[in-house]
C-alpha cells in the first residue's frame, strides 16, 4: 500500500473515532443523563408527594380528634382539608410511583386513607355528636396506624427506587467513561502511527531533498538526491536527479555559448579599436589559438587603406606552404575544411567590398575538430569579415566626403567668381539702358522703346538671381546681426502693398486676416521671406485667382500661412522643394520662370530664426506654405511699421 493511501486510511479513521466521541460524549452521554435526571426527578416527587399524604393525614386525625375531644366545630375545617389534600397528593404520588412493588403498596396506602375516612371519620363528622366511645377510639387509632405503617413501607420503596436510579446513572456515566477513554487511546495510538509514517515516508526524505536542492542552488551540480521513502517521493527524486543532470549539461554548453561569443566580442574589439593592424592581426590569432588549443594560427587579411596583412601565432612560427595558401585563397567564400594532418582553414570575404583571406588553426597530431569549435571559428571569421567591411565602408566614406568638400569648395569659388564677374557688367548694363531709356539719348521708336524695357526687365531678374546666390552662399549672416522684436503682421502688411500691383496687373483676389505676433529677428530678412513666399503665390495663381494670407499667435509661437489656388505642387517635388535650383516638374512644363532659389532662402531665413517651414499641396487646386516662428513678448512701446 502506497503512503498516500495509508495516511488517507489513518486520517479516516481518525475522523471516524473522533465523531464516534463526539457521538458518545454529546449524544448518548447527554440522552442518558436527561433519562436518568428525568427518573430521579420521578422518585424525588414521588418522596413529596407520599410525604405529603402523611402530613394531610395527620392533620385530619388531629382536626377529628379535637372535635371528639371538645366537641367544637372549629376543628373540623383542619379535618376537611386535610383529608381533601392528602386524596390530592395521593394522584400525584400515583404519577410519579414506578414498580409493581410500589404500585401495590400506593393501593394499600389508599385503601387505608379511604377505610380511616370512610369507616372512622365520616360516621363521626356525620352524626355531629362530639362523643365516641373507647372501642371506637381504639379502631380509628389501628386504622391511622395502618396507614402510616403502608406509608412508612411505600416510603421506603420509593426511596429504593431512587437509589436504584442513581446507581443506574453511575453505572451509565462509569459506561460512557470507558467508552470515550477508549475512543481517545484509540484516536492517539492511530494519530502517532500517523505521524510516525508521514515522518518515516515523507519529513525525513524531504529533508534530504531539501538539502540536495539546496547544494544545487549553491552551485554545486553533481548534488543528487537518494531515492528514498514513499513511492511518490521517490519519484520526485528521480525527477529532481533527472532535472539536475539536463541542468548540468545545459549549463556546460551555455558556458561553452558563452565563451564563443566571449571570443567572438574580443575579436569584434580587437577589430574595432584597431590602431597598428599588424599588432590587432597578432593578437586576434593569439585570442584564437588560446581558445581552441592550437599549436598555430596564420590569417591573412586585406585591411582597407592598409593593404594586405599576414599574422602569425606565436611567434617565429614557420609560414604556411605556398600551395596551402594559393588553395585557400581560390575557395569559394564562406568554405571551411578540416586537414588531416590536424588542421583547419576557412575563407575569409571574397567580395568587393571584403577582398578574399583566409584563418588557418592547427592543433598537434590529428584531433577530431567538434561541430562547437567550427561553429566558433566561423563566428570569428564573420566578426573578422563584418569589421573589415565597416572599414571599407569608412573608407569609402572617407573619399567622399572629401569629394563633397572638394565639390562645396569649388561651388563656392564657382559662386564668387560668376556673381563677381556678372555685377560688374550687369551694373553698367543697367545704368546705360536706363539712362537710355530716360531719353538722355533722344527721342525712342516703340520698338526701341519695347527692347529696352525687355533689357531692363531681364537685366533686373539677372541683378535678383545674384543677390539670392550671394545670400544662399553666406546664410545667417544677417539674421544674426542686429535681433529687434518685430510684428510679424505688420512686415506682412508692408510685403502686402509691395506687392499689390503685381496681384492687380493678374486680377487676383488677396485677402489678409491677421492678428498681432511679436517675434525676435531681423526686419529685412523676414521681410525678404514673406516677400519671397508671397511673390512665388502670385507667380503660380493663373489670372482671376486668389492668395490669401492668415497669421495666428499665441504664447509660444506666431505662424502665418501663405495660400493661393495656383497650379500646386506634385507630390514626388515636395520632397526636395526648399532644396536650390528645385523646380517642380508642372512648373517648368508651364514655363513660369525662376532659378529656384526662392524657397531655399525661405528655408535659410526662418531656420536662422529658429522656426520651420511646412508645405501642403494639391495639383490644380493650390499650396499652403506656413512659416511658425517662435513667439517675442509684445514691447512696450511697439515699433512696428505702419499698416497699410
Amino acid at each position: 500500500m502506497s503512503v498516500q493511501r495509508r495516511l488517507n486510511v489513518g486520517f479516516i479513521a481518525l475522523l471516524i473515532l473522533f465523531v464516534v466521541l463526539l457521538l458518545v460524549q454529546f449524544g448518548l452521554g447527554t440522552r442518558m443523563r436527561s433519562l436518568h435526571d428525568s427518573e430521579a426527578d420521578r422518585a424525588a416527587r414521588a418522596e413529596i408527594a407520599n410525604d405529603q399524604v402523611l402530613q394531610r393525614m395527620t392533620d385530619a386525625e388531629t382536626g377529628i380528634r379535637g372535635y371528639l375531644l371538645t366537641g367544637e366545630q372549629a376543628f373540623l375545617e383542619p379535618y376537611e382539608k386535610g383529608w381533601t389534600a392528602a386524596l390530592a397528593a395521593l394522584d400525584d404520588l400515583a404519577h410519579h410511583v414506578d414498580g409493581a412493588a410500589a404500585q401495590q403498596l400506593l393501593g394499600r396506602e389508599r385503601e387505608a386513607v379511604h377505610t380511616w375516612l370512610d369507616d372512622y371519620a365520616a360516621p363521626i363528622v356525620a352524626a355531629r355528636s362530639p362523643g365516641a366511645d373507647a372501642i371506637q377510639a381504639v379502631r380509628g387509632k389501628a386504622m391511622f396506624d395502618e396507614f402510616r405503617v403502608v406509608n412508612a413501607a411505600l416510603d421506603a420503596a420509593v426511596d429504593t427506587e431512587r437509589r436504584r436510579v442513581a446507581a443506574a446513572s453511575a453505572s451509565s456515566r462509569a459506561s460512557l467513561d470507558l467508552a470515550a477513554t477508549i475512543l481517545v487511546v484509540a484516536i492517539m495510538i492511530i494519530g502517532v502511527s500517523v505521524a510516525r509514517t508521514g515522518r518515516r515516508e515523507l519529513l525525513v526524505p524531504l529533508a534530504r531533498l531539501g538539502m540536495t536542492i539546496r547544494r544545487l542552488a549553491e552551485g554545486d551540480r553533481s548534488a543528487r538526491a537518494e531515492p528514498a521513502g514513499a513511492d511518490e517521493l521517490r519519484t520526485i527524486v528521480e525527477a529532481l536527479n533527472d532535472l539536475a543532470a539536463q541542468t548540468e549539461t545545459l549549463l556546460a554548453a551555455e558556458q561553452a555559448r558563452a565563451a564563443r561569443a566571449g571570443l567572438r566580442q574580443a575579436v569584434a574589439t580587437e577589430m574595432q579599436e584597431m590602431t597598428d593592424p599588424a599588432a590587432t592581426g597578432g593578437r586576434i590569432a593569439e585570442l584564437v589559438g588560446a581558445a581552441v588549443g592550437a599549436e598555430a594560427v596564420h590569417t591573412e587579411t586585406v585591411v582597407p587603406g592598409t593593404g594586405t596583412l599576414h599574422a602569425g601565432w606565436p611567434a617565429g612560427t614557420p609560414e604556411l606552404p605556398g600551395d596551402l595558401t594559393t588553395e585557400m585563397l581560390a575557395a569559394r567564400p564562406g568554405h571551411l575544411r578540416v586537414r588531416p594532418d590536424g588542421g583547419i582553414w576557412l575563407v575569409i570575404g571574397g567580395d568587393p567590398d571584403c577582398p578574399r583571406g583566409y584563418l588557418y588553426v592547427r592543433r598537434p597530431g590529428a584531433p577530431v575538430w567538434t561541430e562547437a569549435e567550427q561553429r566558433l571559428l566561423s563566428g570569428v571569421v564573420r566578426e573578422i569579415e563584418r569589421a573589415l567591411r565597416q572599414l571599407s565602408l569608412q573608407d569609402k566614406q572617407a573619399r567622399l566626403i572629401t569629394e563633397l568638400r572638394m565639390l562645396d569648395q569649388r561651388k563656392d569659388v564657382f559662386i564668387q567668381t560668376v556673381t563677381h564677374e556678372l555685377r560688374t557688367p550687369l551694373t553698367s548694363i543697367l545704368g546705360y539702358t536706363e539712362m537710355i531709356t530716360d531719353e538722355d539719348g533722344g527721342e525712342l521708336t516703340t520698338i526701341q522703346q519695347r527692347a529696352l524695357n525687355a533689357i531692363l526687365r531681364n537685366a533686373h531678374r539677372l541683378h535678383d538671381t545674384i543677390g539670392d546666390l550671394i545670400l544662399l552662399d553666406r546664410p545667417g549672416q544677417e539674421a544674426t546681426g542686429h535681433p529687434d522684436v518685430l510684428d510679424l503682421a505688420g512686415l506682412a502688411m508692408v510685403v502686402r502693398g509691395e506687392l499689390a500691383n503685381a496681384a492687380k496687373a493678374k486680377e487676383l483676389t488677396v485677402t489678409f486676416d491677421a492678428e498681432e505676433g511679436w517675434v525676435r529677428g531681423d526686419r529685412t530678412q523676414l521681410q525678404r521671406a514673406l516677400r519671397k513666399l508671397m511673390e512665388n503665390a502670385i507667380k503660380f495663381t493663373p489670372a482671376g485667382g486668389s492668395v490669401d494670407c492668415h497669421l495666428t499667435a499665441d504664447a509660444r509661437s506666431v505662424s502665418v500661412s501663405v495660400t493661393d489656388t495656383g497650379i500646386g505642387i506634385p507630390a514626388e517635388d515636395v520632397p526636395g522643394l526648399f532644396t536650390p535650383f528645385h523646380r517642380a516638374g508642372n512648373a517648368m512644363d508651364q514655363a513660369v520662370q525662376g532659378p529656384g532659389l526662392g524657397l531655399a532662402i525661405v528655408r535659410d531665413i526662418v531656420r536662422d530664426h529658429g522656426g520651420t517651414i511646412a508645405v501642403q499641396s494639391v495639383v490644380g487646386r493650390g499650396s499652403t506654405f506656413t512659416v511658425t516662428l517662435p513667439a517675442a513678448p509684445a514691447p512696450a512701446e511697439p515699433r512696428s511699421p505702419a499698416r497699410v
